[in-house]
């Protein structure tokens, strides 16, 4: 296990009470991969795929040339070459997770199908190969995600009649527990210590309160999950979540977090109009 003493001392103290800091994602990229060791660049690599999904969704709706509001692990170019080989047949390589390949081709096999959710299918892929991470810590992180994610799914599908089932991500125990009990709770009340707490917000009506909320949910699982990661790499993965969180919000302002809840309700519904007044 590599020892990250000189970089983890070197990182500013950053925390979840709206103060900003000079430290960027980028800069992280630019002074402190590159002082990683391959296996455990890899493990941040994970970080960055998230933002890859998002540019590789982009690419394939609106086309190579489209507008991308954050680079990942992988420049345009590289996307598009991974999209060309995969729409091609060509063979694979190992310059990219499997993951992607294997979501190209449910993409490319589905394609003209209707009503595909093609965000959630990715997301799927993306957590399973996450939540197989060597490092214990990362895989939990994941599937805590995936966890926390599709209860607020289904609380708020619940919440305006939608189909709980068709968008809960994944095939964990959880995630069938959730997509099929009818059960206020869905059957997992005493696993999760947050269940409650998701409950609450996604019946409230402060949107984005709710979103603070729940990202102070993550906040704190990363504070108490990563106690004895020291100088290890985890410790460097959990300061770069941290980050996100806090330039997130230094950005969002009481609109912006609107629209986002919006584009949720608008991913969920299905042909369901609500009034104005739900967004307030």
């Amino acid at each position: 296990m590599s020892n990250y003493h000189y970089l983890v001392a070197g990182l500013p103290e950053i925390n979840f009470d709206g103060s900003k800091t000079n430290f960027s994602i980028e800069r992280f990229k630019e002074e402190i991969y590159s002082a990683l060791s391959k296996k455990d660049a890899e493990k941040i690599d994970l970080f960055f795929y998230a933002w890859d999904n998002e540019n590789l969704l982009k690419m394939l709706s609106q086309g190579t040339d489209a507008e991308l509001p954050r680079m990942g692990h992988y420049s345009r170019e590289e996307l598009a070459e991974l999209i060309t080989n995969a729409k091609n047949g060509d063979a694979r390589t190992s310059d990219y997770p499997a993951y992607m390949y294997e979501f190209l081709d449910y993409y490319y096999a589905n394609a003209e199908r209707e009503n595909q959710m093609f965000d959630d299918v990715l997301a799927a892929y993306y957590y399973e190969y996450a939540t197989k991470c060597s490092s214990q810590f990362l895989s939990q992180w994941f599937t805590f995600n995936q966890d926390l994610s599709n209860l607020q799914v289904a609380y708020i599908a619940r919440k305006y009649k939608m189909n709980v089932s068709e968008h809960i991500v994944g095939n964990s125990d959880t995630a069938e527990a959730i997509r099929t009990s009818a059960a206020r709770d869905f059957g997992l009340s005493g696993t999760f210590d947050y269940l409650e707490t998701v409950q609450r917000l996604c019946e409230s009506d402060k949107l984005q309160e709710r979103e603070r909320q729940i990202d102070e949910l993550r906040w704190k699982w990363l504070d108490e999950k990563s106690v004895f990661e020291y100088f290890t790499v985890e410790r460097l993965f959990v300061f770069l979540q941290k980050l996100e969180i806090v330039q997130r919000w230094s950005k969002l302002d009481t609109e912006a977090g609107t629209q986002r809840y919006k584009e949720l309700i608008e991913s969920l519904k299905s042909g369901l109009i609500l009034n104005d007044e739900d967004y307030q």
